[in-house]
């Protein structure tokens, strides 16, 4: 009996040693029996390669202007004030204004790189289980929960910057100045704020992009641990 008793003591220490360490194969349903520290380097790896070939996409030139899903645009209490300089022939001025906010958003997304590899670095062997048992946007979801307002709080000075350096600024100035003349009701809208809350909606909405390829087309695991964890996922 006391043989029974610590030959069991020993198999919970083991178990309990193994998942301490990572290296325990575990059975989540579809991860092919892989241990957790490879799930965890898998999930890990998926999110910094969509991180960033959606980052490098949308920072090159007209990476916003030109793709429809992300293009910033006028926002919606500022579409009334677009129509009335259309219409009065100002609409160059208004397109200077559109272009350059797409322009700040583009050399913004320049600087999100390190910011994202921070927080995926911080990812769980909890969380990347979660993330590999979640749905199809799992991983997307985990990052914008998790890192949104620390992305706003890092990302807000690097957009200001930047609208100031393509004159987005002041475009919109003149933009307003030019409607306020004609208007009863002057329109003051914070710049810095929609442009960044624009920019980072276009990242993750690329990210989701990325990751769909990643879960779904073997060629877009351009990696071994990739093809691993993702492959092993599939087949199951």
């Amino acid at each position: 009996m006391k043989r029974i008793v610590f030959s069991l003591l020993i198999s919970g220490f083991f178990l309990s040693s193994c998942e301490i360490t990572g290296n325990l194969p575990i059975n989540t349903g579809n991860s092919g029996g892989l241990s957790t520290s490879e799930i965890a380097s898998g999930l890990k790896e998926a999110l910094r390669v969509g991180t960033d070939t959606a980052t490098k996409s949308l920072s090159a030139v007209n990476g916003f202007f030109s793709n429809a899903a992300v293009k910033v645009l006028m926002p919606p209490e500022a579409q009334k004030v677009e129509k009335t300089l259309r219409d009065i022939g100002m609409g160059k001025l208004v397109d200077n204004a559109i272009l350059s906010m797409n322009r700040a958003a583009e050399d913004a997304s320049k600087f999100a790189g390190n910011i994202f590899w921070d927080a995926i670095r911080q990812m769980t062997i909890q969380d990347a289980i979660g993330i590999l048992k979640g749905g199809d946007f799992a991983a997307t979801d985990y990052l914008k929960k998790h890192t949104t307002s620390q992305l706003t709080a890092a990302f807000k000075p690097v957009v200001e910057k930047s609208l100031v350096k393509t004159d987005a600024t002041k475009y919109w100035t003149d933009v307003f100045t030019v409607y306020n003349r004609f208007s009863t009701n002057p329109v003051n809208t914070d710049l810095t704020a929609y442009v960044t809350e624009k920019a980072l909606a276009g990242i993750f909405h690329e990210i989701g992009l990325e990751e769909q390829k990643i879960r779904k087309d073997p060629v877009a695991r351009v990696t071994e641990i990739l093809r691993k964890v993702f492959g092993s996922n599939q087949a199951s």
